[in-house]
């Protein structure tokens, strides 16, 4: 009998193991017949936005908040029938005396908020014209892809251009673009050779992460980027894997946040993936869509 129980409880030396494969997640987006993207949108920051439109409130909250404490307090007192003179011995007046000291602190606190602002950075409109370009001969799913890329960072974030450069060619060029000098009122027209012997192309891909150009007027790297509206303020650089470029162009300074950063990794992580089944070398031949 013992023996059997031993039995039972002899563990294997080779276990079967099972394996558990993770599956990327899909994105299911399409085109309606007038063209117009349909599917998965990034959601809003809603308590961020309703502090950045009422910074005056905000900023003015701990002022209000202490004086109502402070209030609160002296009236507690006076219908309490609490001696005016704070008595060491009571437990009622160091209670007082501590909630006067933070209702005081909160006071101060709001003023010093109201006396220091940043900046105000205010939206620029880009200088420029409405550019829609594409890569031909791209498969109905990506071409969706792409305008759900576009669609989900001009709605959401300060996006006002995106050009896409895969494999040395340019996929895409949507959004507002530099005006060519050499053709009347046409958009610039990216040139990808040019692109990708440059050092911010180069830099991207030797460091493989995200390159976020804040105040794209403090960069000598602007000159490399002609296509960009010339007042363009900010701009992200997000490689596709090892073989192409996103480059965001935005309307304000600064104007990418933490989260938008993040969402445009992941955009750039599904594009490279689609990108990367579909997309040979050929001479670059674009057509234009309205």
């Amino acid at each position: 009998m013992e023996a059997g129980i031993l039995q039972r409880l002899v563990v294997p030396l080779n276990p079967i193991r099972h394996r558990f494969v993770s599956r990327p997640r899909s994105i299911r987006a399409s085109l309606n017949p007038q063209g117009e993207y349909q599917g998965p949108k990034p959601k809003r920051e809603w308590v961020a936005d309703w502090v950045t439109k009422n910074d005056d409130v905000v900023r003015s909250l701990p002022i209000y908040v202490g004086g109502v404490s402070l209030l609160a307090v002296l009236f507690n007192r006076t219908i309490s029938g609490i001696a005016p003179v704070a008595d060491a011995s009571s437990s009622q007046s160091r209670a007082d005396l501590l909630t006067l000291g933070l209702a005081v602190t909160n006071i101060l606190n709001g003023l010093v908020w109201l006396s220091i602002r940043p900046k105000t950075i205010s939206v620029v409109n880009p200088i420029g014209v409405e550019c829609r370009r594409l890569y031909h001969d791209l498969p109905e799913s990506v071409i969706s892809e792409l305008h759900w890329a576009w669609e989900s960072l001009s709605n959401v974030t300060c996006c006002r251009s995106l050009v896409v450069v895969y494999d040395g060619i340019c996929i895409l060029q949507i959004g507002i673009a530099d005006v060519s000098p050499s053709s009347g009122g046409e958009p610039m027209v990216v040139e990808a050779d040019k692109l990708v012997k440059g050092s911010l192309y180069n830099g991207v891909m030797k460091s493989g992460s995200q390159s976020y150009l804040a105040n794209l007027s403090l960069y000598p790297g602007k000159s490399q980027l002609p296509f960009l509206p010339s007042n363009t303020q900010a701009v992200i650089l997000q490689p596709l894997g090892d073989n192409g470029i996103a480059i965001i162009g935005g309307d304000t300074i600064r104007g990418f946040t933490t989260s938008d950063q993040a969402w445009i990794t992941l955009i750039g992580e599904k594009l490279d993936t689609s990108l990367a089944k579909v997309v040979n070398k050929a001479p670059l031949t674009l057509q234009e869509k309205s």
